[in-house]
């Protein structure tokens, strides 16, 4: 690609990508904070402390986030018992889940059809089922595993895959049985995303410098894909043929051709990203840089930064969503 039509891309994709609202959740802070397509903050719902992931339920209005209470997994301490429930179209909190002495929910996974959400626990390390009519704590499964970290559902909603990060192993839990079988990866399993058809989860490995590839029906690791340094987070162009995914310690966003299983782009970024989630339409990538307190927003098939702005001082910025204009 020529300079110039990087350049048109890149314009045209700044217009575009101004037509999204978002909803970061900044975890020094302790906020959900509001920004207009541009990056100006527009409000802030105050959150438990040191918040991590997010999840917005299909009604694209109700977002449900884990109050860990610590700012680093590695970090020792109790932390926090609950997620914060929050209306993304008002800008209010509508309520909390008290987990009890179930502490430090991390990674979040909702079940639409049951109307349950799953969240990973580093304190004691589990994983959660909680129902949303009731609010309530349905059951707690062992993971057979250390810092469980992010969740992903299977497509029939029946079995849970939990990243244990300390231990190199995916955890594939049966949500109605309690049956775990673990799934060997490199080293620091981190976020995963489904193949198109279901079939296969592509599961990011931070210390390993690799994609683990899952058999979702047999549980079994069938492949690996190298990278740069640090893939922690990842997402699947709706075509179902490329993976973007952050690098933190690379400082930098990757994408991997699927067919060719090889990494095709890496593009630097202004600091360490901890987060990265798509536009609605898919054409945008938006990455968390939270010690820099910046965000910056990639074109995905333009392999450019279309820009990066600041969050204030201190916030802190993880997960950022963007949402459907009102």
């Amino acid at each position: 690609m020529t300079r110039p039509v990087a350049l048109a891309l890149a314009a045209a994709g700044l217009l575009a990508a101004q037509n999204f609202p978002l909803a970061i959740v900044e975890k020094k802070a302790g906020m959900l904070g509001f920004y207009s397509p541009e990056g100006r903050r527009l409000a802030g719902v105050k959150l438990g402390e040191h918040p991590h992931e997010i999840v917005l339920a299909p009604d694209g209005r109700t977002a449900y986030i884990s109050d860990n209470g610590i700012l680093w997994m590695q970090y020792a301490g109790e932390g926090g018992n609950t997620i914060s429930i929050v209306d993304v179209r008002n800008r209010t909190k509508l309520g909390t889940i008290d987990l009890g002495n179930y502490r430090r929910p991390h990674g979040l996974a909702l079940d639409a059809k049951r109307n349950r959400l799953l969240s990973t626990i580093e304190n004691p390390d589990g994983l959660l089922l909680i129902d949303l009519n009731t609010r309530k704590v349905l059951r707690k499964f062992d993971v057979q595993g250390e810092d469980p970290h992010m969740v992903l559902l299977s497509p029939d909603g029946e079995t849970a895959f939990v990243s244990n990060t300390s231990t190199n192993a995916i955890a594939a839990v049966h949500l109605e049985t309690g049956k775990t079988k673990l799934i060997p990866t490199d080293k620091r399993p981190q976020g995963g995303v489904l193949s198109k058809d279901g079939r296969l989860i592509y599961m990011t490995n931070s210390d390993g410098n690799s994609i683990t590839i899952i058999d979702v029906a047999r549980q079994e690791n069938i492949g690996r894909i190298a990278t740069g340094k640090g893939p922690n987070r990842i997402a699947l162009t709706p075509d179902g043929k490329t993976l973007v995914f952050s690098m933190q310690a690379g400082e930098a966003v990757g994408w991997v051709d699927i067919a060719t299983r090889k990494q095709t782009h890496e593009v630097k970024l202004p600091g360490p990203p901890l987060s990265m989630t798509f536009s609605p339409d898919a054409q945008y990538a938006y990455i968390g840089v939270q010690d820099h307190d910046t965000v910056t927003v990639v074109s995905v098939s333009g392999h450019t930064i279309i820009k990066s702005f600041k969050t204030p001082a201190g916030a802190g910025p993880d997960p950022v969503l963007a949402l459907v204009s009102r």
